[in-house]
């Protein structure tokens, strides 16, 4: 639980600017695609900052609680600097790409951390883990909300206090028994690019592809969905930070009901189920946008929002499993550098064409689902 909970906190610094779209729109004249370049900066800093850490090997190097630790400050640090320093869109670009780096450290040496704790339980344990992404992610919809009438920069602010309280809690508790750390003296662990020989490495691999294709996407644009739809007249009051919150929110709900799950359907079906209510989803949006009433069309924007995310955990529970132990950090590493490559080009498809597309843009989404579960059952069923 000290692990989840401050994935929570360190995570919540992934989505803060966007939670301040509104109020950077009319400060800096900012339209959905700047928006959409925002995330997407934090998304190549990720990848870059995972590329780092799978290609030397620094995962299984290292003490995984020092290397959060680190992360979660500088992160902090990084994201403070956007909130009460950075003065137009070209240093802000930076600033957040520096975050996205920072969450390198965090999110993937998270999944570590946990499994180094309960291998036996890396289903379930990893779909509580990424629940908290998921609800550190709405987080700071959710900061928004109760602080509705301070300036953007104090909710920014909170979310790097919070990744401050998730450095201190890592470093506390330390590491797992499981999987030893390797000093940097020490053999080295092998090159983890040899996990995609393992043709189930490969086949879970690629469902993680298509997922993610979906997946920031859809929380970027999200908010913007929204505001285009008849949810707002649901609240009158941070309509859309309250809808937000809610839907990225449930997705934590999807990922420990689906945790709960993988006890009597096993990892794969979990991630196959998942992935295709949320690829329906896609299709089927823009049809839900204009004929259900308000009310159900917050449902069925609830369940995409539990299943687009409910598939990530058990993915990365499958991967662990197909790898070789000591190989781990480095190819959980490398497999999410290689999916968070995937979303820099899905998010900026969506934002770019928002404005054109409308509900439509859902469509842009849809073959991420596809592709993952076709390429997932096809290349786990071909002969080696």
């Amino acid at each position: 639980m000290t692990i989840a909970a401050a994935q929570l906190f360190g995570t919540s610094l992934w989505f803060s600017a966007n939670s301040a779209a509104d109020d950077l729109a009319r400060t800096w004249g900012l339209t959905a695609a700047n928006i959409g370049m925002l995330t997407a900066a934090v998304q190549s800093g990720f990848i870059l900052g995972t590329l780092v850490f799978a290609l030397f090997g620094l995962a299984d190097r290292f003490s995984a609680s020092r290397i959060f630790c680190l992360s979660a400050l500088l992160g902090a640090a990084f994201n403070a600097w956007f909130a009460c320093l950075s003065g137009d869109f070209s240093a802000a670009i930076g600033l957040r790409f520096a975050v996205g780096v920072c969450l390198a450290g965090i999110y993937p040496i998270g999944m570590k951390l946990i499994i180094s704790w309960a291998p036996e339980r890396a289903g379930a344990a990893l779909a509580l883990l990424v629940g908290m992404l998921t609800l550190g992610t709405a987080l700071p919809h959710g900061l928004r909300i109760v602080a509705a009438q301070w300036p953007w920069q104090y909710v920014m602010a909170g979310s790097s206090f919070l990744a401050c309280i998730a450095a201190a809690m890592v470093i506390h508790l330390g590491n797992g028994s499981h999987l030893p750390v390797r000093r940097q003296e020490g053999p080295n662990p092998g090159n983890p690019l040899h996990a995609f020989r393992d043709r189930q490495f490969r086949a879970v691999a690629v469902g993680y592809f298509g997922h993610m294709w979906e997946l920031y996407a859809f929380w970027t644009v999200l908010p913007m969905l929204v505001a285009r739809s008849s949810l707002p007249s649901l609240f009158e009051v941070q309509g859309v930070s309250a809808l937000a919150f809610s839907i990225t929110g449930v997705g934590a709900v999807g990922c420990v009901f689906g945790g709960l799950l993988t006890r009597w359907v096993g990892s794969a079906h979990v991630a196959l189920s998942a992935l295709a209510i949320s690829g329906a989803c896609c299709l089927l949006l823009p049809f839900a946008a204009e004929s259900l009433s308000p009310g159900w069309l917050l449902l069925f924007f609830l369940i995409w929002g539990a299943a687009v995310v409910a598939d990530s955990p058990q993915f990365s529970a499958l991967a662990a499993k197909a790898c070789p132990p000591a190989l781990v950090g480095g190819a959980l590493a490398i497999q999410n550098s290689i999916g968070f490559a995937l979303t820099v080009g899905s998010i900026a498809l969506v934002s770019t064409l928002l404005g054109d597309l409308g509900m439509r843009t859902s469509w842009i989404l849809l073959p991420g689902p596809i592709v993952g579960i076709l390429g997932f059952l096809l290349l786990r069923r071909s002969p080696r």
